[in-house]
């Protein structure tokens, strides 16, 4: 019996090993086996994910083969028919907090983790396609909605809410497809629609907006035209002002130097007026002593040196013979004319 199991099984290890056929990944893939038959192996799932851009050989009678691109992955829900992944309309729609109906473009980047690549074989989706369309989309279509939903109408504009909210639908989609071996890269938010009652409304808003702008703009600009007259006023009127200060204290000036030169003009002139007083005074002094009296008389005679003196007899208003003391006038004459040299006689 042992003998008879020996030769069969030899035969069947050969026709096994005979029958084995090249199994490749490509450059983003890797490959999962599955053992149909636990020859050699226990029968199942492998627990080993085989390297990207390989070749392996098994034999396809009790083996089975699966690839997953590993490469980062876009699921893109759109409103225009030819873009993303569906054809016809497949934008996110949803209410605001406030109750106005919306419609976004996502994008949801993600990728297959390489090492749960046999998880995701044995528990999840048996290729990229399946996975994509029941596992990521079915959860991207409905977490999203909830948290964009929080944010009112007016914050779809504010580009930092939706970032923010983008931010959170990625940690919550991680969340829920991390544990079935997808790394969720990023949320992408792009175009958003409101219903065209709403939208309509918006744009007319807008425009008001954009008057109210304007005119604010333009009474911002009239304010700063008015301030920069006013600053040029003030130029002016501070140029006059230092002009009329300047022309003060050149006069002052002026006056100050003319009135210095007037002082010293006066006080030059009392310094002058003092000397010939006090000439004066001496001059008084020696003349009240004994050589002034002949002093007086010399000046007389020189004055009356070469004049005629005539004496004419008149009782009243001439020269009073009675009363004029001839002698002491020959005598004064006659004291000058000792005192010429003799040389000059």
């Amino acid at each position: 019996m042992k003998r008879f199991c020996t030769a069969l099984t030899l035969p069947l290890v050969a026709l096994v090993l005979a029958s084995c056929v090249p199994h490749t990944t490509g450059e983003t893939e890797v490959g999962v086996r599955t053992i149909k038959l636990g020859l050699f192996a226990r029968k199942g799932v492998e627990d080993k994910a085989y390297a990207p851009g390989s070749t392996y050989f098994f034999s396809p009678f009790i083996n089975d083969w699966n690839t997953f691109d590993t490469k980062l992955q876009n699921l893109e829900m759109t409103f225009e028919p030819s873009r993303g992944d569906r054809k016809g309309r497949d934008d996110l729609l949803f209410k605001t907090i406030d109750g106005n109906d919306i419609g976004m473009d996502v994008i949801i980047a993600y990728r297959i983790d390489p090492d749960q690549a046999p998880y995701i074989l044995q528990n999840v989706a048996k290729n990229n396609r399946i996975l994509a369309e029941k596992i990521v989309r079915t959860v991207a279509r409905s977490k999203p909605r909830d948290i964009f939903g929080e944010l009112k109408t007016e914050e779809f504009y504010v580009a930092e809410k939706r970032e923010a909210q983008a931010q959170h639908a990625r940690e919550v989609l991680q969340e829920i497809l991390g544990p079935m071996g997808i790394i969720v890269e990023r949320v992408l938010t792009k175009d958003y629609r409101f219903n065209p009652e709403y939208q309509r409304a918006i744009e007319d808003k807008k425009v008001a907006d954009q008057r109210v702008e304007k005119n604010r703009s333009a009474q911002r600009a009239a304010q700063e035209e008015y301030k920069r007259k006013l600053e040029d006023a003030r130029g002016e009127v501070n140029k006059l002002v230092a002009n009329a200060d300047g022309e003060y204290q050149k006069a002052k000036i002026e006056a100050d130097a003319y009135y210095e030169k007037q002082s010293r003009i006066a006080e030059a002139i009392r310094a002058e007026g003092i000397a010939e007083a006090k000439g004066i005074r001496e001059m008084n002094k020696a003349l009240m002593g004994t050589g002034g009296e002949a002093l007086v008389k010399l000046r007389i005679a020189e004055a009356l040196q070469g004049k005629r003196i005539i004496l004419l007899p008149v009782s009243e208003g001439g020269l009073n013979l009675k009363t004029t003391d001839i002698n002491r006038l020959i005598e004064t004459m006659g004291i000058k004319a000792l005192s010429v040299p003799k040389e000059s006689r």
